[in-house]
Formats: structure tokens, C-alpha cells, sequence
């Protein structure tokens, strides 16, 4: 593919006059007022204190932001602020800012800014969210560097985080990318993550990753593009994630951007899946691999179970076009136990995730529909995960999310078995 397929033009007149870099970052904004004026100094600060001889810029690929947004990151990239005592580049640092017409996906935002790390032959791009507010300047370190200087591929974030953030990460993301695709990838649709030109240019060559990628979760598509295609990978330990979000979003939102990710790639790299049959591996990481933390969390958990009860009696119907039919009767037996019993097990939620992938292949019904009968059922698996952990220790929280890990392992081959079924049902 070419770049101006999807550079516009003025972006491109704007790559062509810097010329080339050594490093890129990324920023895909959108209404980021709130927070982007800071993150982007302190990008800028970590680009001056780490990597003061390399070329650099800052790219913000903006969806349309009524808010001032590109001005900012803008104006926070130009100033130097508190850093009378940093070393001082010995080259220009340049920031590029460019409107994606008339789309909000961020798949575009990535797709531009892998075009544009390509065209200004970056040895590396990094890509920071613009919600984030713990950023330091050793994030850039820690994700730049191993490509840097050390040649890996793709450096994704580990981070602390408190127990009950995350969960469709390890309880679903973690675990599915773990068992089909062999490698313990702790954040499989990172936020902050950081690519090589190398591996850029065999994403550019890659007619589907460009065709699909803006209609899903872009950032498990980069892991995902990246372990099938055995390119190196490593993990930094980047601290405490907090993001400035609504911890109140949409789920059907998060989980179609999330799981259509994950779905399309179980289609695209079917080869590299479907043949890897060792024990799991781990990825090389650069500091803690995770901490977890407990502070005190006010939960509404009987709100999830009542969620995942009527979901499941009101879907029945659509569950039945997509699950088999012991499975099925498993989660009709879960919703008339007692709520305190803690009914959705391990292995009935692999066994549920795997035969939702398989109907989501051969599209039983329609493949939004599949997803958003899944929610529920994810309403019901997160009850019973905080019901085991509401009094862990950090420790037995870790052997929890191993567990359900291992689960996922041993029961891949439920997946291979629904991939070569013609239907999903019983």
C-alpha cells in the first residue's frame, strides 16, 4: 500500500519538509483538552533527556476535535518549560498535526501514523495516549529504546494496576492471546506501545491489516500482526495506569472494539494459531511484569449477576444460534444458583469465548449481533472473578489470572473444533 493512499495531502507536504527521522510519537486525539497540553511536553521533555541526538517529531493524528486539541499538543511541543537544566537537542524537533476527515475510528489514527513513521523512515514510532495522566518522561525510554538501541520489534506496556481494572484484559484478552498465540503478552491492546520502522513496513505490505484495521480495536491488531509474524517483542514496566476516561462507558462499545479485533485476527492469522501447539512462552520484559494493588473499591457485583441472569434468560434464543447445546445448558444452570455460589467456572468460560470465536467465523448470524450477546455472559464471568478476589492477597490474584490462563490452554482445543464446524447450535 502507499502512503498517500491514506496521507492527505497537506500531511504529506508537511512528512516531505522534515525530511527524516529517528523517532516518531504519535498522538491519536480527539477532545484531549483536558489532558493533552501536558502530555505532550513531557513527550517532549522525555525525547530531550533520552534521545537529545536523534531527529524527531511529534504526531497528532486528530479526529476532528472541537476543542482546541492540535493547538495544544501544538503548543506544548514548541515550549520548553522547565527544562533549563535538559539537554538540548542538537537537531530540530518538528510536530506535524493533521484532521481525519469525517472519521472518529482510531484505526485510522494508526494507520496514518504508520504510513507516516514508513514515509519519514523513523526507526521508531511510539504511540501515547493522549487520556493518559501518569505519563513521565521515562515512558519514552522504556518504550523506545528496546527498539532503539536493541532491536526489538514491538515493546508494549506492562503496568501497577488496581484489581478490578482491567478485566476484559485478564480475563479475556490475556488469556485467548496467550493460549492460541503462545506468548504472555500482559497487555495484548496496549494504550502506549511502540513499533519499529522495520516492522511498520511489513504492516504497510499487508492489504487486509489496512482494509479492516479502522473498522476494529487497532492496538490488539499491532500484537497481534507482530507475534504471527515472528517479529521480536518485549514488554517495559511503565508504572501506574490511570487514565482521565469514564470508568462508566458504553461496554457494547468497548467489547466490539475490543473482541471484532480479536475475532478478525483469529481469521487473518489462522496459520500461525492454528499450528502453534507448545506450552505458552514469555516475553522478555524490561521491569515488573505487573503489581496489583487493592486498595478499597466500592463494586456493585450483585448489579453484574442480575445483569448476566436476565441476559442470559432474555437472549436465549441467539445463545442457542451460537453456542452448543451442553454449553448452553451450563449457563441456564448458572443463572438459577444461588448468587453467593460463584457459578461461572473457569473452563465454562473458555469453553464459552472459544465458541463464540468459532460462530463469529463462520458468521451464524450477524457478527455485531454475536458480539453484543457476549456482553451478559462477560457481565456474568466478571461477577464471579470479583467474588473470588474480594479478599485475595495481590498474590492470589496473579495465581487466579494464571489459572484462568491455563484454563484457556487446555481448552484450545474446543476453538480448532469449532473452526471446522459449518455452523455454530448444538
Amino acid at each position: 500500500m502507499s502512503e498517500e493512499s491514506i496521507l492527505s495531502d497537506d500531511l504529506l507536504r508537511q512528512l516531505i519538509s522534515v525530511g527524516e527521522v529517528d523517532i516518531l510519537v504519535g498522538l491519536p486525539t480527539q477532545n484531549n483538552a483536558k489532558t493533552i497540553g501536558e502530555t505532550a511536553q513531557i513527550i517532549r521533555s522525555g525525547l530531550l533527556k533520552y534521545f537529545p541526538r536523534a531527529r524527531t517529531a511529534i504526531l497528532d493524528a486528530d479526529a476532528g476535535s472541537r476543542d482546541g486539541t492540535p493547538g495544544l499538543v501544538t503548543a506544548a511541543a514548541i515550549s520548553d518549560t522547565g527544562e533549563s537544566e535538559m539537554p538540548q537537542s542538537l537537531r530540530t524537533m518538528h510536530c506535524i498535526t493533521t484532521t481525519l476527515a469525517g472519521t472518529e475510528k482510531k484505526g485510522t489514527a494508526l494507520q496514518t501514523m504508520v504510513a507516516a513513521a514508513d514515509l519519514l523512515r523513523a526507526r521508531v514510532c511510539a504511540v501515547i495516549s493522549p487520556e493518559t495522566t501518569r505519563i513521565t518522561p521515562e515512558w519514552i525510554d522504556r518504550l523506545v529504546r528496546p527498539i532503539y538501541q536493541d532491536d526489538f520489534d514491538l515493546v508494549t506496556p506492562t503496568y501497577r494496576r488496581h484489581a478490578y481494572d482491567g478485566i476484559l484484559i485478564t480475563n479475556l484478552l490475556y488469556p485467548v492471546t496467550r493460549a492460541l498465540f503462545g506468548r504472555r503478552v500482559r497487555e495484548p491492546n496496549p494504550a502506549d506501545f511502540a513499533f519499529s520502522g522495520k516492522f511498520g513496513a511489513y504492516l504497510m505490505d499487508r492489504e487486509s491489516w489496512w482494509q479492516e484495521l479502522g473498522e476494529s480495536g487497532a492496538e490488539f491488531c499491532f500484537t497481534a500482526a507482530a507475534i504471527a509474524g515472528d517479529y521480536r517483542l518485549q514488554q517495559s514496566f511503565l508504572g501506574t495506569k490511570d487514565r482521565a476516561e469514564n470508568r462508566s462507558a458504553d461496554l457494547v462499545l468497548a467489547m466490539r472494539r475490543t473482541l471484532s479485533a480479536l475475532f478478525w485476527s483469529l481469521d487473518e492469522y489462522y496459520d500461525a494459531w492454528s499450528n502453534h501447539n507448545s506450552e505458552s512462552q514469555p516475553v522478555p520484559t524490561e521491569g515488573a511484569e505487573y503489581e496489583t494493588t487493592l486498595e478499597p473499591v466500592r463494586v456493585n457485583r450483585k448489579r453484574f449477576y442480575e445483569m448476566f441472569r436476565s441476559g442470559v434468560a432474555d437472549l436465549e434464543p441467539v445463545l442457542a444460534t451460537i453456542l452448543t447445546t451442553p454449553t448452553l445448558e451450563e449457563l441456564k444452570r448458572c443463572i438459577n444458583t444461588a448468587e453467593a455460589s460463584v457459578p461461572f467456572s473457569d473452563e465454562l468460560w473458555a469453553r464459552t469465548i472459544y465458541e463464540f470465536a468459532g460462530s463469529y467465523h463462520h458468521a451464524v448470524i450477524s457478527r455485531d449481533h454475536i458480539i453484543q450477546a457476549l456482553v451478559p455472559l462477560y457481565r456474568g464471568r466478571v461477577y464471579t472473578y470479583l467474588e473470588q478476589i474480594n479478599v485475595a492477597s495481590p498474590q492470589k490474584v496473579e495465581q487466579d489470572i494464571e489459572a484462568v490462563c491455563r484454563t484457556f490452554e487446555r481448552c484450545k482445543p474446543t476453538l480448532a473444533a469449532m473452526w471446522a464446524r459449518r455452523q455454530g447450535g448444538s
